[in-house]
């Protein structure tokens, strides 16, 4: 974005210029970044606590934690990345504290995932557009991102969803860029298996 009348040129500077203005006892400039931010905050919560209102809980809970936090953030990273992480967090908390442990997982190999390129076994499947835009393909997607352990769940979601790159996706999980590659692969090695039997059906007995 470009806000030539207040000398800002990206929106990491923008939002930068938001926080200073919080950290100076303005606090619409928190609203500001509160409405900025709270459906893209909302629609990754929502993959990780999947009752609406639940997510809404955290949502809120977030923001509040940021709010609070802000005098110490110095803009070392930008403040979307921040706030995802903080938003991640309280997800996962939210999780253990409801008795929903979020479910782990050992990272394979980050060497095999750091020489995997984006060969999204998804976008390879010659398939029809029309049978890959199936509410059918869509339902199985989401039911396997479901019961993902939430550090894949997390990756695949921060990647193909909000489209991230690997370094913000390494910043805001704090982790290695190696091991967000192989969150990311396995991610969709799993989602790929439980498509499979779907794509190789016969497209009239698809529906």
């Amino acid at each position: 974005m470009t806000t030539g009348t207040l000398g800002v040129t990206t929106e990491r500077e923008y939002d930068q210029l938001l926080v200073e203005r919080v950290q100076a006892g303005d606090k619409r400039a928190f609203d500001v970044l509160v409405s900025k931010y709270q459906r893209r905050l909302m629609r990754l919560v929502s993959r990780l606590v999947h009752d609406p209102a639940e997510a809404e809980d955290v949502v809120q809970e977030t923001f509040i934690k940021a709010y609070r936090a802000l005098r110490h953030f110095r803009g070392d990273a930008a403040f979307y990345t921040w706030l995802y992480r903080i938003g991640i967090n309280s997800a996962k908390n939210y999780l253990v504290t409801q008795g929903r442990r979020a479910a782990t997982s050992s990272d394979a190999d980050a060497e095999q995932a750091e020489s995997f390129e984006d060969g999204n076994k998804l976008r390879d499947n010659n398939t029809p557009e029309s049978v890959l835009a199936s509410k059918q393909i869509a339902a199985t997607v989401n039911a396997a991102m479901q019961v993902l352990p939430i550090e894949l769940r997390t990756a695949i979601v921060l990647r193909e969803i909000e489209g991230l790159s690997y370094e913000e996706i390494s910043e805001i999980m704090v982790c290695p860029i190696g091991t967000v590659r192989s969150r990311i692969f396995r991610a969709r090695e799993v989602i790929a298996e439980k498509l499979k039997p779907l794509l190789d059906m016969p497209i009239d007995k698809r529906w």
